[in-house]
């Protein structure tokens, strides 16, 4: 089983009334409600929580986090972020979605400003596949279509990623690598643009697969024992 948190703010829902009627559970709930649970143990964080709601003792039983945050990066604890950093470089994955990528904890893992190009518009997204051979993208065709989204555009401020998987299109002209994927230590990461609060991208079940296949390749691989060919580690040779 992979052990899987949702991390949202839980902010904006709560705030604007507009995004309460997409997202009556929030968008922690939605992505729950909707990503194959089969092979899954889910859990739940917030903003409000103590902690974040991600101790040491949740990030300790967790596989996969998955990150959406916007309104309060400034707000979230340092060294909760770096708890979070502890646990990719020892194998955790990590999706990050839409405005988490000016998170403090993505920006710590990237070393870079993370800055990029939006506008808050409701414009026509198409999401490209660019790898159609990776694991993320199974069971997708050649694009996404998102009919409203707000519009990031290049440049993005981030490291060449070790795989592209999505380049984005808006209609008003602009382009963005949407989904990128990084090693940090034995960790996966999965940035993945879409997702404003404001559009009910988080119910489009081509998203909900993408992010299905996304926990399944970042969760760490398991390994009861460690075995060479077909024989146990030799001990310690001391000198």
């Amino acid at each position: 089983m992979i052990k899987v948190t949702i991390w949202n703010e839980f902010l904006q829902e709560q705030r604007k009334p507009e995004v309460a009627e997409i997202y009556p559970k929030g968008i922690h709930g939605a992505i729950a409600d909707g990503i194959e649970q089969n092979g899954l143990v889910l859990r739940t964080a917030t903003f409000n929580e103590p902690e974040h709601g991600l101790t040491e003792e949740v990030l300790n039983d967790t596989d996969v986090l998955i990150y959406w945050g916007h309104v309060d990066h400034k707000g979230f604890q340092d060294n909760i972020v770096d708890r979070i950093c502890k646990r990719v470089h020892e194998g955790m994955g990590l999706i990050v979605l839409h405005s988490g990528h000016h998170s403090k904890l993505f920006r710590k893992l990237m070393g870079t400003s993370c800055d990029l190009l939006w506008r808050e518009a409701d414009e026509k997204e198409r999401l490209w596949v660019v790898d159609p051979s990776h694991p993320i993208v199974e069971g997708i065709g050649p694009f996404i279509d998102l009919p409203e989204e707000e519009m990031y555009g290049e440049h993005f401020d981030i490291p060449v990623p070790d795989e592209l998987i999505f380049v984005s299109w808006f209609e008003g002209g602009e382009i963005f690598r949407s989904g990128c994927t990084y090693r940090r230590g034995q960790g996966k990461i999965f940035y993945f643009r879409p997702g404003h609060e404001t559009y009910p991208t988080y119910h489009n079940k081509d998203i909900h697969r993408v992010i299905s296949n996304a926990v399944k390749w970042t969760a760490p691989v398991k390994r009861e024992k460690t075995f060479y060919g077909h024989h146990e580690p030799l001990e310690v040779i001391r000198k």
